[in-house]
């Protein structure tokens, strides 16, 4: 079985575990998963000690639970010690991007890379989500970022869907019209 299958089993176990926690643990499970890959990430010395054949299974288990004692609940504990025991630490990372997916696909929701020429201000943000809510009918979660080679105008990708309406764009449209007869 590759990896990313088992990630995705892993991240389905989790999100069973989360919703039997009630409907606010699915969300925290997931920021918990995200902030254990990110450490692990981060900092080298985690990710020696998790893959240590010298250190038994039985102590990095123990060592996550002292480190996660009052920080997560003990369903999600339970669960990195499973992983850890399992010997499937190095899979953490892809686990929390599985997780996410499923949870976003659970939660009806979509996110949107949206590029304006400046970084917008709060009621510009609420108006795009507003209005992409409204076009693809699925909970947004924005993400915005500032690129003034656009000119002005906005472009909106969603998964593998792009909404050019940037001012390069009509430019560039236009100039291919008027060097072609169109």
């Amino acid at each position: 079985m590759n990896g990313s299958v088992v990630a995705r089993n892993y991240a389905e176990a989790l999100l069973l575990a989360a919703e039997a926690g009630g409907a606010g643990e699915i969300e925290r499970y997931g920021q918990l998963l995200d902030a254990v890959a990110g450490a692990v990430q981060a900092d080298e010395r985690i990710a020696v000690a998790l893959e240590s054949p010298r250190v038994a299974k039985a102590t990095k288990a123990a060592l996550l639970a002292r480190a996660l004692e009052n920080l997560a609940p003990a369903g999600f504990i339970r669960f990195l010690q499973a992983v850890v025991r399992r010997g499937r630490h190095g899979l953490i990372g892809p686990m929390a991007r599985e997780y996410q997916a499923l949870v976003d696909l659970k939660l009806n929701r979509v996110h949107a890379g949206v590029t304006l020429m400046e970084e917008p201000d709060g009621r510009l943000e609420r108006q795009i989500v507003e209005r992409l809510r409204e076009a693809i009918g699925k909970d947004v979660r924005a993400h915005f970022r500032a690129d003034r080679s656009i000119l002005g105008g906005v472009i909106v990708r969603v998964g593998d869907r792009i909404f050019d309406g940037s001012v390069r764009r009509k430019l560039a449209t236009l100039r291919r019209r008027m060097l072609t007869g169109e």
